[in-house]
């Protein structure tokens, strides 16, 4: 039986384009070649594209050319060698990309024009979970917990009088922490709207709620979706931020990751099933890592969605779905099959 042919794009422009990386290495580490024939397409920080042998160092210059053609009649690939293009189609892309044009609609809109199927969220679930505002507004249609929270234009300037401090100040567009300031008096705010902006010029502003950070990895679409396992991030201060950590592989300076969560069994209920029901209000496929606070008083509130959350040998999702009984390996085979399935 023939190998399926996979692209995997991974890289990019945004400033998660180290993670990208080290989430594409855990892929090939685990990739079934029995079963798929991967050509790995990387995006340097400039936004050049690579047809290259892998995600291992050196990448961006032992590579050719390649583009993902939005022509459905190739379906594929154009790869430039010797002054000449050539064609290599695809059966199904993988995007291994975070943040700003990797989950935000735009890799998606190039993909729904390429005609090729493609793991994860489609474009507007893909936009909608990016913008963390228009998130909060869909959920909370649905029924579901968010904190409460204030939208700063650019050019804005919001009025401390306005606020219930303490408050957390964060680029409404952005992933893995980059620009989240925890802020508990008037005259901080101005350092920290300043810090967001260098992430995104419109800027989300939450009170903050106090309780245990959670988060639970769902994988699959409509009706038929598996959530995993919870787990629970044990802080000792400050803001979670483990792909900002100058050696996120041996653990960070401030938060252990339990997983499966010490919750009870009725709070670990809750967490998967509202995980479940924000990823359907948001229309979300795939795959997905939901995050939320538990409050003390056992009530769930949404924290955030990540539509192409983390694959490295650290990252929440792959090992929540490990406690949950499903290798990286068995998540990748799931995640391309759901894909190919649904085209």
């Amino acid at each position: 039986m023939a190998r399926l042919k996979l692209g995997i794009v991974f890289g990019g422009t945004a400033e998660e384009h180290p993670v990208s990386v080290k989430s594409a290495r855990h892929v090939a580490e685990h990739l079934d070649t029995g079963k798929y024939e991967p050509f790995w397409i990387g995006i340097t920080k400039d936004g050049a594209w690579k047809l290259c042998d892998g995600p291992e160092s050196g990448w961006e210059t032992d590579s050719r050319p390649a583009v993902l053609s939005p022509d459905r009649d190739v379906r594929g690939l154009l790869v430039l060698d010797h002054g000449k293009y050539e064609t290599i189609g695809l059966d199904a892309v993988l995007p291994v990309t975070h943040g700003k044009l990797g989950e935000d609609g735009g890799m998606q809109g190039l993909l729904e024009l390429s005609g090729i199927p493609y793991v994860g969220c489609d474009v507007q679930s893909s936009a909608m979970c990016m913008d963390k505002s228009l998130a909060y507004l869909a959920v909370r249609d649905a029924g579901i917990a968010t904190p409460r929270f204030w939208i700063v234009a650019d050019g804005e300037n919001p009025d401390p009088k306005s606020l219930t401090f303490p408050v957390v100040v964060k680029p409404a567009r952005s992933g893995s922490s980059f620009g989240v300031t925890m802020v508990s008096r008037g005259e901080q705010l101005p350092e920290a709207m300043a810090e967001a902006r260098v992430y995104d010029s419109k800027v989300l502003i939450e009170e903050m709620v106090i309780g245990s950070e959670v988060g639970c990895s769902v994988l699959g679409a409509g009706a038929d979706l598996f959530a995993s396992e919870p787990d629970r991030i044990a802080l000792s201060h400050g803001i979670f931020r483990i792909h900002q950590e100058t050696d996120p592989e041996n653990g960070s300076a401030n938060s252990t990751p339990i997983a499966p969560a010490d919750i009870s069994a009725e709070a670990r209920s809750l967490v998967q099933e509202t995980a479940k029901a924000v990823y359907r209000a948001l229309g979300c496929r795939g795959l997905s890592r939901v995050d939320m606070f538990l409050k003390p008083d056992g009530s769930v509130v949404l924290n955030e969605v990540n539509t192409l959350p983390g694959l490295t040998p650290y990252s929440r999702y792959p090992r929540m779905m490990a406690v949950s009984g499903l290798s990286m390996t068995d998540v990748i085979d799931r995640m391309v099959t759901l894909a190919v399935a649904a085209r």
